[in-house]
Parts: structure tokens; C-alpha cells; sequence
């Protein structure tokens, strides 16, 4: 893998960046697959991660007021939710509707999602079968630094402590609107 960057920080690069399949600095937790595939330290504009979804995965409505993120499913499929419902209930965002009629959709292979700051957004795994998707954060570095100390508090064994994910999420900016959930959930009704 070649860098992009020389120690003291971002500056044209003669070199670009190769990531192997399979390369990348892995985050792994029952509820989550994540590979960095780039990071701050290599781009100005975005983090870029592979996620694996597991089945019954939720990771719940929530908001970013400055972060911008694009989601692409490479294989599987996805619920999504991309915009402000008329109603944000605190629970079954699958259930939600934007006051022009948009609802929850389900995203297969080939689908590309954009969200702003500021628009709601969430995505499941409703499936038997793991999703794969791409993602990409922006400004780096907050969601690589987010992964990597969520990581630190489920590591310590026991009963997560939801405070400390909840302190965690507001350092980061994500505002959570409805539960994060993995596992199989009995399926919402719509």
C-alpha cells in the first residue's frame, strides 16, 4: 500500500493510493464489520469504509448537523431512510413518511444513497444473508476516530455501557433518533 502523504500533512501527491481487496485496517464487533479502505490521513474529503451488515442489524435513525455521507449496497439488500419524516416517533423508523410521500426503501445491489447534514437517515438488514455496502463519511476523521473508541468501549466485556456510546455519539456528532439494534428483531410492521 503506498501512502499518499508525507508526515507533516495534506499536500499534492505524486503517488495515489491502492488498496488491496481484502487490505484495510479492520473494526469487528458482533454488530459490526467495518474495513477503513481511506482515511484522513490519506484524503481531505472523505473517510471510506467497507461495512459488512450483518442480518437483523439496525443501526437505528439518527442525524449529523455537519457531516455528509454517501452509502452504495454492493451486495444484499438494505431498508434505507433519507429524509425527514413528518413525524420523527422514537421507534420503527420503517414506519416513518416525508410530508412529500417518500417512505422506506429497500436498496439492492447498485443502489447509491446521498445524505446531507441535517437529514435523518438510517439503514437495516431485514435479510437471512449479510449486506456489504460502501461508505463514505465526510469530513474525515471523525467516523474513523468514532469506529475506533465505540470499539474501545464494547471491548470491555460485559454489558455495554450505553452511556459512554451515548457520550461518544454526541463528541461525534450523531444525534440518535430511534434504538441501534442487532440481532434479529421480529420484523416491523409498515
Amino acid at each position: 500500500m503506498t501512502a499518499l502523504l508525507p508526515p507533516e500533512g495534506l499536500r499534492p501527491a505524486t503517488e495515489g493510493l491502492l488498496v488491496p481487496p481484502g487490505h484495510g485496517k479492520r473494526v469487528r464487533t458482533p454488530a459490526q464489520d467495518v474495513t477503513f479502505k481511506v482515511t484522513g490521513e490519506h484524503s481531505r474529503a472523505a473517510s471510506t469504509f467497507e461495512v459488512l451488515v450483518p442480518p437483523g442489524f439496525d443501526v437505528g435513525a439518527h442525524v449529523h448537523t455537519r457531516s455528509e455521507e454517501l452509502f452504495y449496497v454492493l451486495e444484499g439488500e438494505l431498508d434505507v431512510l433519507a429524509f425527514e419524516p413528518r413525524v420523527r416517533t422514537p421507534d420503527r423508523w420503517q414506519r416513518w413518511e416525508s410530508s412529500s410521500g417518500s417512505r422506506v426503501v429497500r436498496a439492492t445491489p447498485g443502489t447509491l444513497i446521498v445524505v446531507p447534514p441535517g437529514c435523518p437517515h438510517a439503514f437495516a438488514n431485514p435479510t437471512d444473508s449479510p449486506a456489504k455496502m460502501f461508505f463514505q463519511a465526510s469530513p474525515p476523521p471523525d467516523h474513523e476516530r468514532y469506529f475506533d473508541e465505540l470499539l474501545e468501549i464494547l471491548s470491555a466485556g460485559g454489558t455495554p455501557d450505553h452511556a459512554a456510546i451515548e457520550a461518544l455519539r454526541g463528541r461525534y456528532d450523531i444525534e440518535q433518533l430511534t434504538p441501534l439494534r442487532h440481532g434479529r428483531q421480529d420484523p416491523p410492521g409498515r
